[in-house]
């Protein structure tokens, strides 16, 4: 992949006092029916990656919405960027989640829309000048290799084009946290592998603090066990038995956090249930 024609990054910005981007306390939800999240307590710092992995129905979702207040906690604190966002009101939340950008499950892009207009949604909405929008979009469309869709739309693509046109959606803002809810679900391999490579290399030229919720084992030890070389452009595995510091997991079952550590860690656990779902 080419870095040669994006812009210098100028990084996220910190978090309130240098605190944590994102932090959950205590945090327990329900809906109708036995909870979805228990006494859930985490965080995530600057310049981190957190890596949630789990297989459907153990509230990952949920706690990614909970995460930028798309759902609302029954118990317990959210704060982000500093701020507490467990009962704030709608009208505060907004510019709050205008700092995070989210990739969605299936990318979530506006069929009527072009790439063009999907990419710059925001920037439309906050009528930023058309010239700036072009590039800007431009920009991050580069970034994610597929400047040349800047006219098509979404139906022209490729489940995986889609995919990554969602990821520089996300990037558009220069966000101050990245939530990527299963970016590879429904692809296949090869595809898969292409949308980690992207993030790796969003995590390694930007250094965006990020919460991924995935499924696939896969994909959370590619993000561990390589980085982006920008000379090569592209994806390198690191050296036999060295993993990214600063990209760790965490583990729900039945709403509780049972687990929250290194690859390594992960790997020798004895929970029986993170066992066997390595497994």
């Amino acid at each position: 992949m080419n870095t040669s024609s994006i812009s210098q990054p100028q990084g996220p910005a910190p978090a309130a006092d240098d605190g944590p981007v994102v932090a959950f306390r205590n945090v327990s939800i329900a809906f109708d029916g036995p909870p979805v999240l228990q006494d859930v307590s985490f965080s995530v710092a600057p310049g981190e990656t957190r890596i949630l992995l789990g297989p459907a129905g153990v509230g990952k979702s949920v706690l990614l919405k909970l995460t930028n207040g798309l759902l609302r906690p029954d118990r317990g604190s959210i704060q982000l960027f500093g701020e507490e966002i467990s009962h704030m009101p709608e009208e505060m939340l907004f510019p709050l989640r205008t700092r995070a950008g989210m990739v969605f499950q299936e990318g979530a892009l506006f069929d009527s829309l072009t790439v063009r207009d999907n990419v710059a949604y925001q920037l439309i909405q906050e009528r930023v000048p058309d010239g700036e929008i072009d590039s800007r979009v431009r920009d991050a469309l580069r970034f994610v290799e597929l400047e040349e869709t800047f006219g098509l739309y979404p139906a022209s693509l490729s489940g995986g084009m889609r995919r990554r046109v969602a990821i520089a959606r996300a990037l558009i803002r220069q966000p101050e946290l990245l939530l990527y809810d299963s970016p590879t679900g429904g692809l296949d391999p090869v595809t898969s592998t292409t949308i980690i490579e992207l993030i790796v290399k969003e995590r390694d030229v930007y250094h965006t603090p990020s919460l991924m919720v995935t499924y696939r084992l896969q994909d959370a030890f590619i993000m561990c066990t390589h980085r982006f070389d920008p000379e090569q452009g592209r994806m390198v595995s690191l050296p036999k038995g060295e993993t990214d510091p600063n990209t760790t997991f965490l583990m729900l079952e039945e709403g509780r956090l049972i687990f929250d550590g290194s690859l390594h860690e992960l790997i020798h656990s004895q929970n029986q249930f993170v066992r066997e779902f390595l497994d």
